[in-house]
């Protein structure tokens, strides 16, 4: 008997699975990154020691220059309590045109009791005819702190790609000890029918910026939250951006910009603003490592 040979959908082989698991602990004075797993296209490399304050600097490594359709990418990082660790990348995030299959990345981050995680990736690029999705969730233990940071290109700006992009989907989820959460999902869809980007079309940039700890006391906020009024108020015509009390016990900044420096100063004003006021910190330079 004769048996039909299945061919596979071309798409089913394409793209690839990359996993980054980080798992982090305090010993004394030091954070330290105690196991660790990668697979390709995700590189490890070992976290740097970025002064005398215990907390390491950890760069996010895909040497494969983007994400192409069909690729599922995961980080999943645990740290434990009283560490602090910045998560970044040294460039952007390309997601490159995809004629079918999109490129999916998750994040999932738990932060241990009193432990710090700043997430401050550099700008997503969505290609003409890209299609992404993204998730970030985040799990808080009592007394943990979040500062995430992310943000979305409209394309390639200096090729005049603006929001040329097929569909873009994301979602940031946040949860503290006590079970309040924060959630932002959202679809860009620029060519579809009866959809679009709205008053984002005339930017070139889209970014959040979210601030979660539920042990800070009241005053400490509210300087918090002038000082970073100020910040956007200084920004005239540049950016534009607004800011929000959470029903977690947080602050919320949206913006829009209309260049990748105007958008990098802002956040680096709004990063020093937060450094200062929770622990004292200068901000940092993370292109200098």
């Amino acid at each position: 008997m004769a048996h039909a040979m299945t061919v596979p959908d071309e798409t089913e082989s394409v793209g690839r699975v990359g996993e980054l698991l980080l798992d982090y602990v305090r010993l004394g004075d030091h954070t330290v990154l105690a196991r660790s797993y990668s697979s390709s296209p995700w590189h490890l490399t070992p976290p740097i020691v970025l002064d005398q304050t215990g907390s390491v600097y950890q760069p996010l490594l895909n040497p494969s220059g983007g994400l192409v359709g069909g690729d599922r990418l995961s980080i999943r990082a645990k740290v434990g309590d009283g560490a602090h660790v910045v998560l970044s990348t040294p460039s952007a995030n390309r997601v490159y045109r995809s004629l079918a299959e999109p490129s999916v990345q998750s994040v999932d981050l738990a932060v241990g009791v009193g432990a710090i995680v700043e997430w401050v990736p550099e700008v997503t690029i969505p290609f003409a005819g890209s299609r992404f999705r993204q998730t970030i969730r985040v799990t808080l233990g009592p007394g943990a702190t979040i500062l995430l940071w992310d943000a979305i290109a409209s394309g390639r700006v200096a090729r005049g790609e603006r929001w040329v992009f097929t569909d873009l989907s994301n979602e940031i989820h946040i949860t503290t000890a006590s079970g309040r959460s924060l959630l932002e999902r959202y679809h860009l869809a620029p060519g579809a029918e009866g959809e679009g980007v709205g008053l984002a079309s005339d930017w070139d940039y889209v970014a959040s910026f979210y601030l979660v700890n539920d042990a800070i006391d009241v005053e400490t906020w509210k300087e918090l939250e002038q000082a970073m009024t100020e910040v956007l108020e200084e920004q005239p015509g540049r950016v534009l951006g607004g800011m929000s009390q959470l029903s977690a016990p947080g602050l919320a900044v949206k913006l829009v910009a209309r260049t990748a420096p105007d958008l990098a100063r802002l956040l680096g004003a709004l990063w020093l603003a937060v450094r200062q006021a929770f622990w004292k910190l200068p901000v940092l330079d993370l292109r200098r490592y």
